[in-house]
């Protein structure tokens, strides 16, 4: 069964009063529970499509299909609240919340879905415990090397049970070590938890993970390999 329908997406940006055409005609399907890589070049389209599929950003034309709900149907509240439900991020820059622990970053999300603070924190602990930093709860982003902060990202992305994770580069500010120990924690969730996670990336070591590779090129698919 597919989780995402794309068809036909288009998405042309204005720089001044230079067009730069992002997405020219993108059509694809995502089955649920897959492990799959938006891969590409620089310029190619690749994060705009994680984009369109997560409700960030929206097409010019064409239809996107995530959970079964029709983005062209939906107004920005809407698309908003299916967001908060149903799909986590993982950006390239962490995006954790400075003055905020490790824990509370892992809360927050919980927090506005109104769930109670007594199982807040213990859905934040078991997931931090999940992901290796058991005795990290209280420390701030700052005092994080780069691959913990990373792991506070994916903790907080998947600790409201999300269907879809969406992952920005996850692995481009990370060592090869630390990538591949934090692809194995996704790659689990993935095979344990059935989440199906959506990568954007240019790095072999995610490819070498994922299941499917959608490889992007000038803003259309240029191949699509089932492993």
């Amino acid at each position: 069964m597919s989780i995402v329908e794309c068809v036909d997406v288009q998405k042309t940006y204005h720089q001044g009063k230079v067009q730069v055409h992002a997405l020219r005609g993108i059509s694809l399907s995502i089955e649920k529970g897959g492990f799959v890589a938006l891969a590409g070049p620089s310029g190619s389209g690749k994060t705009t499509m994680l984009n369109m599929i997560g409700g960030l950003d929206q097409a010019d034309s064409g239809r996107i299909v995530v959970g079964g709900k029709v983005f062209e149907n939906m107004n920005q509240s809407q698309i908003a609240d299916l967001r908060l439900y149903n799909v986590g991020f993982v950006f390239q820059a962490y995006n954790l919340i400075p003055v905020l622990s490790a824990i509370e970053n892992v809360e927050f999300v919980m927090l506005l879905q109104g769930i109670p603070a007594d199982e807040r924190q213990k859905r934040a602990k078991a997931i931090l415990d999940e992901v290796g930093l058991e005795n990290k709860y209280d420390r701030r982003p700052a005092e994080l090397s780069g691959g913990q902060q990373q792991r506070v990202a994916v903790a907080r992305a998947i600790v409201s049970n999300p269907s879809i994770v969406l992952a920005d580069e996850p692995t481009a500010n990370l060592d090869s070590v630390t990538g591949n120990g934090l692809l194995k924690i996704m790659k689990d969730m993935n095979e344990i938890k059935k989440v199906t996670f959506i990568f954007s990336t240019h790095d072999s070591m995610v490819m070498d993970y994922a299941r499917r590779i959608i490889y992007l090129r000038d803003g259309q698919i240029a191949k699509d390999k089932i492993k």
